[in-house]
């Protein structure tokens, strides 16, 4: 098993801009344009006590997954993502890979810190394929990470009102 510990800081910004943010299927849109995934699509559903659920699927393409990795997740690498928000600022991920013996499952939480809005994110990378687990869990954990941290350049300019697809 992998941790995984992000921390996503947006300047100047109210935990109320950052929510409205996410809640916004063209921000999680532009995500997808800005990492070049192959497909995608998203749908979030919002309730009246502030809870949300987002259902997030995006296919990646593997020309920089390494060889020893390729033989697992084939041509191309399908994430469906669910996030369960029981209010404003918590959430529950779930990340699966449909298919293939993994999972990866989270916590999200916006706070305020001074000026700032911090998406905090907590998750657990399992794997469990012989021999080579470990290094899936490594692989795939810098792939998430790398994926929070466009989700965080987008989202400042986005904020900003600078997002040009």
């Amino acid at each position: 098993m992998k941790s995984v510990s992000v921390e996503l800081r947006y300047p100047d910004r109210t935990v109320e801009e950052v929510r409205a943010m996410l809640a916004d299927p063209e921000f999680r849109q532009a995500v997808c344009t800005y990492q070049q995934v192959e497909d995608s699509a998203v749908t979030i559903e919002e309730y009246d006590d502030g809870s949300m659920t987002v259902d997030l699927d995006r296919t990646y393409g593997t020309t920089l997954v390494p060889s020893f990795a390729r033989k697992f997740v084939g041509a191309n690498i399908d994430l469906v993502q669910r996030e369960e928000w029981s209010s404003p600022t918590q959430a529950r991920f779930e990340v699966a890979i449909p298919g293939k013996p993994g999972e990866m499952i989270g916590t999200a939480r916006l706070a305020q810190s001074g000026p700032d809005a911090v998406e905090t994110i907590q998750m657990e990378v399992r794997v469990s394929v012989p021999l080579v687990g470990g290094k899936l869990e490594d692989l795939i954990a810098g792939l998430l990470k790398d994926a929070f941290r466009a989700e965080n350049k987008v989202g400042l300019k986005w904020l900003a009102g600078q997002w040009r697809v």
